[in-house]
């Protein structure tokens, strides 16, 4: 098993703006700009949070997104009920230590789940995507606890607008 994380962030490290909302990356380049699809044809299992599943749920048919990986959503909704992803209400290193190990796992955003996974050393890739933005304020990528965490760039990669640095736990 592996977990990565891949996201896109600002130049000034923000996932999102500081209402949640990712409209500066939709205004700024599609997935098909990446190599996107060859990242999710090698994962078995997404992760995400509820702001980070409130923001694909925007769209039509939310599950066409991850068609082929067992989805789970993080969320303190009892009535959580959404075709193609399943609800979590535990804790995330406690969840990810539970499931198959020959499964690839991918965080799929949100600092909340990364930062405690970061915290316990169990992200083995971190696919970085840069975008050439900057918000100024917005949701950090990276809250951990102040802990040293090395990683080893393994590969850079350009995708139009985007810069993609990828580092793998050593």
């Amino acid at each position: 098993m592996s977990i990565y994380f891949y996201g896109c962030v600002t130049m000034d490290g923000y996932l999102a703006d500081k209402n949640h909302s990712l409209q500066w990356l939709h205004e700024t380049g599609t997935p098909e700009e990446t190599d996107y699809a060859e990242f999710y044809q090698k994962m078995d299992i997404t992760i995400m949070g509820r702001k980070t599943f409130q923001e694909i749920a925007q769209f039509d048919n939310p599950a066409s997104f991850y068609p082929t990986t067992t989805n789970y959503v993080f969320t303190h909704q009892a009535d959580f009920a959404q075709p193609g992803f399943l609800a979590v209400n535990e804790e995330v290193c406690r969840f990810v230590k539970r499931l198959d190990n020959e499964k690839n796992i991918w965080i799929v955003g949100g600092n909340t789940l990364l930062s405690p996974l970061l915290d316990n050393n169990l992200v083995d890739y971190m696919i970085l995507q840069i975008a050439p933005v900057l918000l100024g304020k917005g949701i950090p990528l990276f809250t951990q606890n102040e802990q040293l965490h090395r990683f080893q760039l393994i590969e850079v990669k350009q995708f139009g607008p985007f810069a993609e640095l990828i580092y793998r736990r050593p």
